[in-house]
């Protein structure tokens, strides 16, 4: 990884060569997350603050803010992230791929032929692995694929994305009573007013999505309506832009900046409401492992 301060270092999970065994690879796409990488050696946590531009509906620039987050230093960065994302895509997985060995395919139970005097290859039974229609040798089991990761470690991969995606980051004023009606025709209009390409990946990251902007950006497959409870590291890492509001900057200021304290109530009982959803997918995990363990018991009877 380069030291240099002049040189930037991408931070993308899927272009960049922080996230690649080799820094002279290359990919061809325009998804860049950079951050300057500090000459102070300690691996201590530190806070880079972040100039945004304010724009209007109409894409004039009315002011600036800053964005002040939690970044991990550039020695750890390319882990924190790499972890947080491959905790997240672990999650996802519902792990119930399941396959028949030959001892729980239907049949098979006579010998095809006899051992000897036949000139063939001795066979025991019609479900071999070796022939159509018989088990498979090694095939998935259901299994639980959750990845269990800190509270602060994801937080703190969170700000570290969200800090290295200033460069490409722009704050728009509150525009959800701009659109009367539905309209995606106005919505990309208003994208190309400030500075957006339709045809890149854009995301959104709003307190709250009025129904008529849903409706007007659900039609473009290249953006993202989030709030901050649907926020999440992929999506952020997957965006060639970030779109915020001058409420959802006060809010990452708050949870990911340097003057977060700790959880509140209510990070609290998202908190708690995330691990109320983890162990009920846990136990639906459980109750078909359980009932298939039972299929094959009452085969293994039959």
């Amino acid at each position: 990884m380069a030291t240099s301060a002049t040189t930037l270092t991408s931070l993308s999970f899927f272009s960049s060569s922080l996230f690649l065994s080799s820094p002279s690879s290359k990919l061809s796409t325009s998804l860049s997350f950079s951050f300057k990488p500090s000459s102070n050696p300690s691996l201590s946590i530190s806070s880079q603050l972040s100039t945004l531009p304010i724009l209007s509906f109409t894409g004039e620039k009315v002011g600036e803010t800053y964005l002040d987050l939690k970044s991990a230093p550039p020695e750890t960065a390319r882990a924190v992230v790499h972890r947080a994302i491959i905790t997240d895509l672990q999650n996802k997985r519902r792990g119930t791929a399941s396959t028949l060995t030959r001892g729980e395919v239907r049949g098979g139970g006579k010998k095809p032929y006899p051992q000897k005097k036949t000139g063939r290859a001795r066979r025991g039974s019609t479900r071999t692995p070796l022939r159509p229609g018989g088990g498979v040798i090694f095939g998935p089991k259901p299994r639980d694929w959750s990845v269990k990761i800190n509270k602060k470690e994801k937080r703190l991969a969170i700000s570290t994305a969200l800090s290295s995606a200033a460069e490409n980051t722009i704050v728009v004023e509150e525009f959800g009573d701009k659109f009367e009606k539905p309209k995606t025709k106005e919505f990309i209009e208003a994208l190309k007013r400030w500075g957006l390409d339709p045809k890149q990946k854009s995301m959104f990251l709003m307190m709250e999505v009025p129904e008529t902007v849903n409706k007007s950006s659900r039609n473009i497959g290249t953006l993202r309506m989030l709030t901050p409870r649907t926020l999440n590291l992929f999506d952020i890492l997957n965006c060639d832009n970030l779109v915020l509001t001058p409420d959802t900057v006060d809010y990452l200021n708050g949870r990911y900046g340097e003057d977060y304290e700790g959880d509140t109530e209510d990070d609290n009982e998202e908190y708690e409401e995330e691990e109320e959803e983890q162990s009920g997918e846990e136990d639906e995990f459980r109750c078909r492992l359980e009932g298939f363990e039972i299929g094959e018991m009452r085969v293994n009877v039959s």
